[in-house]
């Protein structure tokens, strides 16, 4: 049986080099070694993770260290930067060369939503791929998705030949109808695709719970990493090939590859378990943002705000109840770090919604911005 555990490189770990953020390789590669020595195959990558970098990394960290057999690699089209009708194939063959490989494994057409189909139609995307995929260069096709199950039972009627789709599915999105993980997953069982899921932990959400919360769990398997919860959530769902989950450190490597060797799904009470911790989250006020930086990489703010950094912080005020009650918390120290380094502040926000139009959580970032603003601008 084939495990269920994919390896995501939208968070790999970074050092920081002459004031910028690079990918560590050296820890990258003690992950891919234990990744790879507990039998797990599946990395993810895309072209512009890590600022363009993270295909790159994945050459030096595993390309070059182990013979093609021995790992399955998979990359994306990103639909949202195609500026031209030789765009996708000044990329596809770039890919190429940065990863290092002849041909890959698994190929998704990234973040197909209604806007960015738009945009496959005009440039021939799919059937692109679909020529690359005859000539041998893809093994496997299939896209990545946000947007609704209406939208979703569309492409699968008309697409047949994709193989698997990937999707959001997480407890905290489950009924979220902004999301509609349930949904779209519901109707990617009803045409019997392969699911392949991203964003099982929301971007280190269901990682770092509210103390209530993590109580509940904790009482149940003392054991257990809220992360272990998570995943084996969406990984026990019928018709999951696999679970990506982006690991940024070796602990994160060892903790998931552990109890996932054996991998054994949720139980019907552990179930309930986890989302009694999604009612909680809910009630906490946290922004459903996964730090996916699309507001960042396809859509530049004009004002210069760091919109998932803010938005991270604004979530992590959120469950920092005992630094809150002292009336000071390290957030306030984090948001001025980034303001100091020149970057917009939350106020800046001149309600363009650019960047709405490319999130695929749906977030309406501009009201946030003000409650981010309401939070740290009047301290720092």
């Amino acid at each position: 049986m084939t495990k269920k555990l994919g390896f995501g490189t939208m968070r790999l770990p970074v050092l920081v080099k002459d004031g910028q953020e690079i990918i560590d390789i050296e820890q990258y590669c003690k992950m891919a070694d234990m990744f790879l020595e507990r039998g797990f195959t599946y990395f993810d990558t895309a072209w512009m993770y890590h600022g363009h970098t993270s295909e790159d990394a994945f050459k030096e960290a595993v390309f070059k260290r182990y013979p093609r057999d021995a790992y399955t690699i998979a990359t994306k089209m990103p639909t949202m930067m195609l500026y031209g009708p030789k765009a996708q194939e000044e990329i596809f063959e770039k890919q190429l060369e940065k990863t290092g490989v002849d041909f890959f494994d698994y190929y998704l057409i990234h973040n197909l939503n209604v806007d960015n189909y738009a945009e496959c139609m005009k440039y021939g995307t799919i059937e692109y791929v679909e020529e690359q995929m005859a000539k041998g260069r893809i093994k496997h096709l299939g896209f990545s998705f946000h947007d609704n199950a209406e939208f979703l039972e569309m492409l699968l009627q008309k697409y047949p030949e994709m193989e698997f789709v990937q999707l959001q599915l997480n407890y905290l999105d489950w009924d979220n109808e902004a999301i509609q993980s349930r949904k779209v997953y519901e109707m990617a069982r009803k045409y019997n695709k392969e699911i392949v899921v991203m964003e099982p932990v929301k971007g280190g959400t269901l990682a770092n719970l509210p103390p209530k919360a993590e109580k509940i769990l904790r009482d149940i398997h003392p054991d257990w990493s809220p992360a272990q919860w998570a995943i084996r959530f969406a990984a026990g769902l019928d018709g999951v090939r696999l679970v990506l989950s982006g690991m940024t450190s070796l602990a994160q490597m060892d903790d998931n590859t552990s109890f996932m060797q054996d991998f054994k799904p949720l139980t019907a009470e552990e179930t309930k378990a986890v989302f009694k911790v999604r009612d909680i989250i809910i009630n906490n006020g946290t922004i459903p943002c996964t730090g996916c930086r699309y507001c960042i990489e396809a859509n530049t703010c004009p004002m210069g705000i760091p919109i998932p950094d803010y938005f991270a912080l604004y979530n992590a005020e959120q469950i920092d109840v005992i630094n809150a009650a002292t009336g000071w918390t390290p957030q306030e120290q984090y948001y001025g770090n980034l303001v100091g380094h020149g970057k917009g502040r939350a106020s800046g926000c001149i309600g363009c919604r650019g960047c709405e139009s490319v999130c695929p959580q749906h977030i309406k970032v501009s009201e946030w911005m003000e409650k981010v603003s309401a939070r740290f601008d009047s301290v720092t």
